[in-house]
C-alpha cells in the first residue's frame, strides 16, 4: 500500500463543510497553500466537481507524490513548487486575480515525518536535515553546528518554548567541539541528559521541543506564516473563505492575531459611529479555535493537537 493511500488527512469533512459554500459555484478556485500529499486537495476534487485546485508546497517529493494521487483530476489541478508566502505571484502566474477559497495545513507533513531520512522525528535515528525543500538553505545539522550558545537558546526558548534552553545549548556546544552533530539519535541523547529527571518523567518525549525549534528555524516557519496569511487574504474574493490548521500554539497565534483584526472595527474604542471604510472585513467562522473530537484522533493520531480556524471575506480591507 503507498504512502498516498494510507495517508488521512486531519480534520477532512470539517475542513470542507468550512469551505464548501465558497465552492460549490462553477468556476471556482481553491488555493491549497500546503499540498502535502494531497488529501485535502482529493477530497475536494470529489465533493466540488466545478472546483480548480492550485496546490502549492516548497517539497518537490510532496509534489511527486501528490502529482500521482491526483492523475485522475489533472484537467482540474495547477500544482506549483513554492513556499505559501509565494502565493501572489503564483496566482499571477496562473492568471487568477482571486480565488474563493484557501486552505493552509501547516506544520510538517505525513511523509516528512515518516520518510526516515528526513530527519523530522526525534523517536528515530536519521541525519539531521529538517528542510521541507531539500534543494536548498542550512540543514538542522548547521544550525546546531555553527549558532552560538546565545543564538540556540533564543531559538529553543522562542520557537520550541523550551524552559532548559540555555543547559541544552551548552550542552550543544560544548558536544560539537568533540564531534560534530550530524544524525538526531545523538541529539535526542543530549537533550535528554540536559533536562532535569523530574521534567522527564512529564510532557512526553522531552526532545519534542528542540526539534519543533530546529524545524521552524531551518523552515524560516514563523516569518513566512506572518507574511503569507496577510497575503492569502488579500487574494481571496469577496465572499471567499480561508481555512488555517495550526499544530502549535505559536502559529496559532500568529493566524488568531490577523483573522480577529480583520473581525473588528479599525477605529478607536468608543467612537459612536463606524465609518464604512472602517467596518470590519472579515467575518469569523469558528468560535476560537476547533479541535479534533475523541473518535478522529483515534483513527489519526496526528489530530490530537490542531488547531483550526476559519473566517469569509465579506468586504476589502482598509
Amino acid at each position: 500500500m503507498t504512502m498516498t493511500a494510507t495517508h488521512v488527512p486531519v480534520m477532512r469533512d470539517r475542513v470542507l463543510t468550512l469551505l464548501a459554500p465558497a465552492l460549490e459555484e462553477p468556476g471556482a478556485v481553491l488555493v491549497d497553500a500546503t499540498l502535502g500529499l494531497g488529501g485535502h486537495t482529493e477530497q475536494a476534487l470529489l465533493r466540488f466537481p466545478h472546483v480548480h485546485v492550485v496546490g502549492l508546497d516548497r517539497d518537490t517529493e510532496a509534489l511527486r507524490l501528490s502529482q500521482i494521487r491526483l492523475a485522475p483530476f489533472a484537467e482540474r489541478i495547477t500544482l506549483v513548487h513554492a513556499v505559501y508566502d509565494e502565493l501572489p505571484e503564483v496566482l499571477a502566474d496562473a492568471g487568477l486575480a482571486r480565488v474563493q477559497g484557501i486552505l493552509f495545513d501547516l506544520g510538517v507533513s505525513s511523509m516528512q515525518l515518516d520518510e526516515s531520512d528526513r530527519g523530522f522525528a526525534y523517536a528515530q535515528d536519521a541525519p539531521l536535515d529538517m528542510r521541507m525543500d531539500q534543494h536548498e538553505g542550512p540543514t538542522a545539522a548547521d544550525i546546531l553546528n555553527s549558532y552560538s550558545a546565545s543564538d540556540l537558546t533564543r531559538i529553543l526558548r522562542q520557537y520550541g518554548e523550551e524552559k532548559f534552553a540555555s543547559r541544552i545549548a551548552a550542552r550543544i556546544v560544548k558536544e560539537r567541539e568533540v564531534e560534530p552533530f550530524t544524525t538526531s539519535a545523538r541529539l535526542v541523547d543530549l537533550i535528554r541528559a540536559s533536562i532535569p529527571a523530574p521534567a522527564r518523567r512529564t510532557g512526553g518525549n522531552p526532545a519534542k521541543r528542540t526539534f519543533q525549534a530546529l524545524r521552524i528555524e531551518v523552515n524560516g516557519e514563523l516569518d513566512v506564516l506572518r507574511r503569507a496569511i496577510p497575503a492569502a487574504l488579500a487574494s481571496l474574493s469577496v465572499g471567499g473563505r480561508i481555512v488555517v490548521m495550526s499544530y502549535q500554539s505559536l502559529e496559532d497565534r500568529i493566524v488568531k492575531h490577523v483573522l480577529a483584526a480583520g473581525a473588528r472595527p479599525d477605529v478607536p474604542a468608543g467612537l459612536p459611529f463606524i465609518p464604512e471604510d472602517r467596518q470590519p472585513w472579515l467575518r469569523l467562522l469558528t468560535r476560537g479555535a476547533e479541535t479534533a473530537d475523541d473518535a478522529e484522533i483515534e483513527e489519526n493520531p496526528r489530530a490530537a493537537s490542531v488547531r483550526v480556524r476559519a473566517a469569509q471575506k465579506i468586504g476589502e480591507a482598509a
